[in-house]
């Protein structure tokens, strides 16, 4: 898979630590940096290239992943999920059908990180899930504007 990653100043050393684990799990990596403070374009940036299929998912950094994952979402079709432990990072796809995850280098240990990081990957939508109603109105929602 190819996924797209990007981080906030303070979250610099927790992605350059993720991108080589994601390689080792056999992804393509797409850097969009970690020097703009201005978190939210960075995350307008990652959650535009995964919603026009440059990258197949996205993963976003920054103190506590609460910000990266409100300014993804304001991008028509990306649906970025929060995640702080591996059940959510397993639902955040199995459930959501979520194109980005994002957490929080500042309450998420790095080890965890890759646990969350390898979950979230691993797992692909079913789209005859149970979810399937869940995630197809809130898709419906979204296109009618609200």
């Amino acid at each position: 898979m190819k996924i797209a990653i990007g981080a906030d100043p303070n979250a610099e050393d927790f992605k350059k630590q993720l991108i080589p684990y994601m390689k080792e799990l056999g992804h393509d990596v797409l850097d969009y940096g970690s020097a703009d403070p201005i978190y939210a374009n960075v995350a307008f940036s990652v959650a535009a290239d995964v919603v026009a299929g440059k990258a197949d998912r996205g993963v976003l950094i920054c103190g506590t992943g609460i910000g990266m994952s409100i300014a993804a979402n304001k991008v028509e079709g990306a649906y970025a999920a929060l995640v702080a432990d591996v059940y959510q990072a397993q639902r955040a796809q199995l459930s959501n059908n979520a194109n980005i995850m994002a957490m929080g280098s500042q309450v998420t240990g790095i080890e965890l990180a890759k646990c969350l990081v390898k979950e979230y990957l691993a797992n692909t939508y079913e789209r005859n899930s149970r979810s399937a109603s869940k995630v197809d109105r809130i898709t419906e929602y979204e296109k009618k504007g609200g």
